[in-house]
């Protein structure tokens, strides 16, 4: 087995004290491939680096959507010709209690947050289409905004993969536009009707594995840091919902995850 988690944060600090200890189990569990999503600006460079000096190891450039107002397209831009940058994201938009948010965007108006985080998800998105790589979406409580941005540019861009995908099932009107669904820890919660409902009407096509490590640890090993070699728990899970044999889902998702994100 040799997948790809291809959303985990391994430029945390968390994962300062056993960077290498932590790659090695993900390898030992059949974990070959890793892709660090950008979000707070000032932890892009210490992504770089990891995948500069770690072989199985990208990254991608952009900035999270509850950071929109720290954005940067110049800085965001500087990252997109190295070879191991494979994606803009994540970006996205982010309307889980914006009131707590005020602050931070300096401004006393929800309506004004959500503007400035759907100009910003649109220059990354006019970025991934001048550089030709994908986008790795993030949406919270925003799928009406996200659907409407995303369906205007679909036609320009290569794609994308919808990260911890939410379970909104009009967001599967993206499959046809090379948008793929990543399913992580969270379709082994008990809470997580939605997805298991939604699961098998996500195009095979269209499946990817991440982990967001190191958050949203799957059952049994909630309450702990989250990281990479815990991908198999998910592909479980996954398999159990969908019925069909495991190599196939592997060879599968192997397929999805090297045409979106170009590996050689």
């Amino acid at each position: 087995m040799q997948l790809c988690d291809t959303h985990c944060h391994l430029d945390d600090a968390r994962f300062d004290t056993d960077f290498d200890a932590m790659l090695e189990r993900a390898q030992n569990a059949g974990i070959s491939r890793f892709i660090i999503p950008a979000a707070d600006p000032k932890d892009l460079e210490k992504a770089q680096n990891l995948a500069n000096t770690h072989t199985n190891v990208y990254f991608a450039s952009g900035v999270h959507p509850d950071l929109a107002y720290n954005y940067d397209s110049k800085f965001v831009e500087s990252f997109l010709n190295n070879p191991k940058c494979v994606a803009i994201g994540e970006c996205g938009l982010d309307y889980y209690c914006l009131e707590e948010k005020l602050e931070d965007f300096n401004t006393d108006s929800t309506e004004a947050i959500k503007a400035i985080q759907k100009r910003v998800f649109i220059k990354q998105i006019e970025l991934a289409i001048k550089f030709k790589k994908p986008l790795i979406v993030h949406i919270r409580d925003a799928s009406n905004d996200s659907l409407e941005i995303l369906q205007t540019y679909a036609k320009d861009l290569v794609g994308g993969v919808l990260h911890c995908f939410n379970a909104d099932f009009q967001l599967l009107k993206l499959a046809p536009f090379n948008f793929y669904y990543g399913i992580g820890g969270v379709l082994t919660f008990k809470n997580a009707r939605k997805l298991v409902e939604i699961l098998p009407k996500i195009p095979l096509e269209s499946l990817l594995l991440e982990t967001d490590a190191p958050y949203l640890t799957p059952h049994p090993h909630r309450g702990k840091r989250n990281e990479p070699s815990y991908i198999p728990l998910v592909l479980e899970k996954m398999q159990e919902i969908l019925e069909i044999p495991k190599e196939q889902l592997i060879t599968q998702i192997n397929a999805n995850t090297t045409r979106l994100f170009a590996f050689s």
